[in-house]
C-alpha cells in the first residue's frame, strides 16, 4: 500500500475529515489533501506526528513506500534544470571575471615593463 492510501485509511478509521486531521498536526487541510494525492509527502517532523497519533511506528506508517517514488516527486525536473543554469551562469561568470584580471594584469605588466625599458 503507498503512502497516500495508507493515510487515507488511517484517516477515515479513525472518522477524521481532512480538516480535523490537518488541525491535529497543524497543517492546513489543501496539506492533508497534497499527500493523500500524492502531490506531496509530510516532513519528518510531521511523519512523527502522524505516526504518534495514529499509534504507529515509522516503519509502520512508511513501510513499502518507494523512496524513489518520493524523491522524484519532491524535486521536479523544472527544479533540477534551474539549478544546473544557476551553475552555468555562475561557471560563465567566473570565466569572465579571470578573463578579465588576466587582461588588467597584463595591461599592468606593459605599463611596468615599458616604465622600466623607456625611462
Amino acid at each position: 500500500m503507498n503512502f497516500n492510501e495508507k493515510l487515507i485509511t488511517l484517516r477515515k478509521t479513525k472518522g477524521l475529515s481532512q480538516d480535523e486531521l490537518g488541525a491535529k498536526l497543524n497543517v492546513s487541510r489543501q496539506t492533508i489533501s497534497k499527500w493523500e494525492l500524492s502531490q506531496s509527502y509530510p516532513d519528518f517532523q510531521r511523519l512523527v506526528l502522524l505516526s504518534d497519533y495514529f499509534g504507529l511506528t515509522l516503519d509502520e506508517l512508511v513501510k513499502d513506500v518507494d523512496v524513489q517514488d518520493v524523491r522524484e516527486k519532491n524535486i521536479s525536473n523544472d527544479i533540477i534544470n534551474s539549478i544546473y543554469d544557476d551553475v552555468n551562469k555562475g561557471k560563465n561568470v567566473i570565466k569572465t571575471c579571470i578573463i578579465l584580471g588576466l587582461g588588467v594584469l597584463t595591461f599592468f605588466s606593459f605599463i611596468v615593463i615599458y616604465g622600466i625599458f623607456f625611462k
